[in-house]
C-alpha cells in the first residue's frame, strides 16, 4: 500500500469528519498533540477509545513521527490497515515553528532540565544569527540529545541519562531545507525549520547556541506541517475523542 492510497474521505481532521466509515479499513488522523503528552500517549488514548467504541478487543493504531512531550503540534494517527503507512509517511519531510532562549544550556537541549553555565553575552542583532544559520543548512551531520529515545545497546538513551549512566550519541545525517529566524527579542529567538526525518530540533538549538558562543536550549516547539498534511488542520485530542465516540 502506497501513500497514494490513502483516500481523502479517509483523513479525518476539521474538515472531514464522516461517522460512517470503518475504522478497521483505514483512517489517518489529523491530531494536534497536546503539551506532556507522549506520542504513545496519544495513540493509547485513541486505541482504548476505538476499542470501547467499536466494542473490539483489538484494533491497530500507531503515530508517524515522533514528538516530544514538551512539543505539540501535527501528529499523524494512523488506523487498521493504514498502519501499513506509518513508515512512508515518517519519512516526509517536516516543518516546525521553535522558540529558542540563549545564554544558557541544558541536559535535555530544552526546558525538561534545569539551566546550566549562563551566560550573558547572547547575540546583539539579528545579523549575527542569520550569519551562522547556512552552517546549519542542506546535508549535515547532527548529534541527537542523550534525553532521546534512541536506543543504545537495546535500552534508550534518555533512561540511561536519567540514571546518570554514561551516554554517548553518535552523529547522523539528517537534511535541513530552510531555516529562517522569524523574530528575536535578546535572549530569545524564534525560528522557522523545514527538515528531514531524524532532526532533533533540540540538537539544533543546541548547536546554534554552541556556534554563537553562548549557549541556547528549545523553549517550545510545534510541529506545523507533515509534507501535504498541516496543523491548521488537525483536531484536538478532545476532537479525536469526541468523533471516536460518536
Amino acid at each position: 500500500m502506497s501513500i497514494q492510497k490513502i483516500l481523502k474521505e479517509r483523513i479525518i481532521s476539521k474538515y472531514n469528519l464522516a461517522k460512517d466509515l470503518d475504522p478497521s479499513e483505514g483512517l489517518v488522523l489529523l491530531v494536534d498533540k497536546p503539551k506532556d503528552w507522549t506520542s504513545f500517549d496519544v495513540v493509547n488514548k485513541i486505541r482504548f477509545a476505538l476499542k470501547h467504541s467499536l466494542k473490539v478487543k483489538k484494533i491497530k493504531v500507531g503515530h508517524a513521527g515522533t514528538l516530544d512531550p514538551l512539543a505539540t503540534g501535527l501528529l499523524l494517527i494512523c488506523v487498521g490497515k493504514y498502519t501499513k503507512l506509518i513508515d512512508e509517511l515518517a519519512s516526509m519531510s517536516k516543518t516546525y515553528e521553535a522558540d529558542v532562549k540563549f545564554g544558557a544550556v541544558t541536559a535535555s537541549y530544552d526546558a525538561e532540565c534545569e539551566e546550566e553555565n549562563i551566560k550573558t553575552n547572547v547575540p546583539q542583532s539579528t545579523q549575527e544569527i542569520e550569519a551562522v544559520l547556512p552552517l546549519f543548512t542542506g546535508a549535515i551531520l547532527q548529534v541527537p540529545p542523550i534525553y532521546s529515545a534512541i536506543k543504545i545497546d537495546g535500552k534508550e538513551a534518555y533512561k540511561m541519562a536519567r540514571a546518570g549512566k554514561d551516554v554517548e550519541m553518535k552523529q547522523r545525517p539528517v537534511t535541513i531545507h530552510s531555516y529562517k529566524l522569524l523574530q528575536y527579542n535578546k535572549p530569545f529567538a524564534s525560528f522557522f525549520i523545514d527538515c528531514s526525518k531524524g532532526t532533533y530540533i533540540r540538537s539544533m538549538a543546541h548547536d546554534l547556541g554552541q556556534t554563537l558562543g553562548c549557549g541556547a536550549y528549545l523553549t517550545s516547539l510545534v510541529r506545523t506541517s507533515i509534507d501535504e498534511y498541516e496543523l491548521e488542520n488537525a483536531l484536538s485530542l478532545d476532537e479525536i475523542l469526541t468523533f471516536i465516540g460518536k
